[in-house]
């Protein structure tokens, strides 16, 4: 416990204003994804930009998080514009619904794939000694970011899978932050995951 305190304390002393910026704005972000609000993706935009500057400096070198993070910004955008696409004047936004067999299919396609081709960059041209759990952590939610831009329930499960493994990988690396934001991430996603699936069903209910 006192190493874990320790850690805290000198992660919050070596926590610049972009970082703080960037903290701030991914749990705005995440609150705002359970509440199914739209605004998800400019504070999601503005979060994974600045994770994407910093993780890429050479301070840090974590270029395959750097990578993942462009890739959010990327499907963020594309979320952005997919969610607010009208369907007509009854239907002023594109709902949340549940995943087809094709869309998971798809999702687990993009996990495995990209699990291969992330282990594969990481063993083979960085010096991480996890590339295994790193390379899932990053596939895995990919997959879930893809299916939360198109707005189905599923995503709160892969995300919170890349967050499960993540915790202790984070730990491990002794980023204690960072380490938190993703438990209290995993914390929302279980309400939002509820709180989405209670949507779908309501709307099931009421058209049977």
């Amino acid at each position: 416990m006192n190493e874990l305190y320790q850690g805290l304390l000198a992660g919050l002393h070596q926590m610049t204003a972009l970082e703080a910026i960037a903290v701030i704005f991914a749990v705005l972000s995440v609150i705002f994804q359970k509440q199914n609000n739209i605004l998800v993706y400019p504070t999601g935009i503005v979060s994974t930009g600045i994770y994407t500057y910093l993780l890429s400096r050479e301070h840090f070198k974590l270029y395959a998080d750097a990578t993942l993070n462009a890739y959010y910004l990327v499907m963020s955008v594309y979320g952005w514009i997919y969610w607010a696409r009208k369907k007509g004047p009854q239907q002023p936004v594109t709902p949340i619904t549940r995943s087809s067999r094709r869309e998971l299919v798809t999702a687990v396609v993009i996990t495995v794939a990209g699990w291969a081709l992330f282990y594969t960059l990481l063993r083979n041209f960085s010096d991480s000694n996890v590339p295994v759990m790193d390379a899932f952590v990053s596939a895995s939610a990919c997959a879930g970011m893809w299916l939360l831009a198109k707005r189905k329930v599923e995503n709160w499960i892969l995300l919170n899978i890349s967050n499960f493994v993540a915790v202790p990988l984070l730990f491990y690396k002794q980023l204690y932050l960072t380490a938190l934001l993703t438990i209290f991430l995993f914390i929302i996603a279980i309400f939002g995951y509820l709180s989405w699936r209670k949507t779908v069903q309501q709307r099931e209910i009421a058209r049977s």
